[in-house]
């Protein structure tokens, strides 16, 4: 059988772990036997990262605005145990701060839904989609430990020399002291790529911050969301029968475990990371949700939602086979070869990754899975395999 070609490369950015042992395989036995896959190949594995002083998750980043589409693989942000395990130079930031911070993209990340799998918040009939602002706030922050008593402040020195200058703190002792940022372009393009995706899926957007504690810094994205709309979406948004929404955090998140989903849930980037991992885990597990960067510019960007999967790891090296659930890989992938394929109008392409997604869910509704939706299939499952054999499922299926 003739290989599917390929016009155009995508940029491939590798991972560590499990997640890299599971991203060979699902290359080995479910694309390149169909598809003359081509990539621009950058190893993002922690010690590349370090040995490279971060400049190849960079260039990784570079080469996802040029060719427009890009898939990763789950990576370790190091913390100092990592230090350590990997006897590295520096803890090094996070890989997916500085390419979302490099591309100012918004993730959007929605569950995989199977009928056999379902998840623990029964009120849900529909995919509830996050939208996770992708610059700033904590993850671009500038912290000290303070040794002893003083006055923290916050300064600001314009480029005309005017100063802005507010006490934090007058430290009575040892603590510690963080400086966070946002601005406007980056919350401007976070509220249109949102809105976008709204009108695009004609779904509902909420969005939700905490203004009546963060006055000036909250307050800001919640004026800029609504000028946004105001300005550019809510006539577009009215004649569709869609609206937009806004409340505090945490009444959002109370709404959202009574609603049925079915809305795009926007969120600052923080409070994005934390509320994704709970949605994909309440609708049936971490490692059942897509997850994609998109740009203003229209650049692409997918990834699982999940982590490197440390534990299975570890068992791997001892020479064990781990029933590691490899869906979400399988999943950035097929969106990056979809979008690859209708840039570049090679609708075979396209075509090839929505028959792989049918095959996965084919396979997991057929009662064969990993052992993490095995323990909450109903009916039960009819086979439990490790990640090599269910693999090798889909591949048979695809055949």
């Amino acid at each position: 059988m003739a290989k599917i070609q390929m016009k155009n490369a995508i940029a491939e950015l590798d991972g560590d772990e499990m997640t890299r042992v599971l991203w060979k395989v699902i290359k080995e036995k479910l694309l390149e036997p169909f598809i003359d896959l081509k990539t621009e190949y950058y190893d993002l594995g922690l010690k590349a990262r370090d040995d490279s002083d971060d400049a190849i998750t960079y260039e990784a980043a570079a080469a996802i605005r040029r060719l427009g589409v890009g898939v990763k693989c789950a990576t370790i942000t190091s913390n100092a145990a990592r230090m350590k395990e990997y006897n590295l130079k520096q803890l090094t930031p996070s890989p997916n701060g500085i390419i979302r911070a490099e591309l100012d993209g918004t993730v959007f990340r929605a569950p995989i839904m199977v009928k056999n799998v379902h998840g623990t918040v029964s009120c849900w009939k529909k995919p509830l989609v996050l939208g996770r602002h992708a610059y700033g706030d904590v993850y671009k922050n500038c912290e000290i430990q303070v040794p002893g008593a003083g006055k923290a402040e916050l300064v600001f020195t314009g480029a005309d020399g005017t100063e802005i200058r507010k006490t934090i703190m007058d430290m009575k002792g040892p603590g510690i002291i963080q400086g966070i940022h946002n601005t406007d372009k980056s919350i401007e393009s976070f509220a249109r790529c949102c809105f976008l995706y709204g009108l695009s899926e004609k779904i509902d957007v909420w969005f939700a911050t905490k203004d009546t504690i963060s006055k000036t810094y909250d307050g800001r994205f919640k004026e800029i969301f609504q000028h946004i709309y105001d300005t550019e979406f809510k006539d577009k948004y009215q004649q569709v029968g869609i609206e937009y929404f806004y409340t505090l955090i945490d009444d959002a998140v109370a709404r959202v475990m009574r609603s049925e989903g079915g809305f795009l849930w926007a969120c600052k980037n923080y409070d994005g990371d934390v509320m994704s991992d709970m949605v994909a885990s309440a609708s049936g597990s971490l490692a059942m949700m897509t997850s994609v960067l998109v740009s203003p510019d229209g650049v692409f960007e997918y990834e699982a939602a999940h982590g490197t999967v440390q534990r299975h790891y570890y068992r791997y090296l001892k020479g064990e086979k781990t029933s590691t659930n490899p869906v979400a890989l399988i999943f950035a992938w097929t969106g990056a070869l979809a979008k690859r394929g209708e840039l570049d109008n090679t609708p075979e392409l396209t075509e090839f990754a929505k028959k792989l997604e049918h095959a996965v869910l084919a396979v997991i509704e057929d009662g064969c899975m990993t052992g993490d939706l095995a323990r909450i299939a109903q009916p039960a499952a009819a086979e439990v395999l490790d990640s090599w054999q269910f693999i090798d499922k889909i591949a048979e299926r695809l055949q």
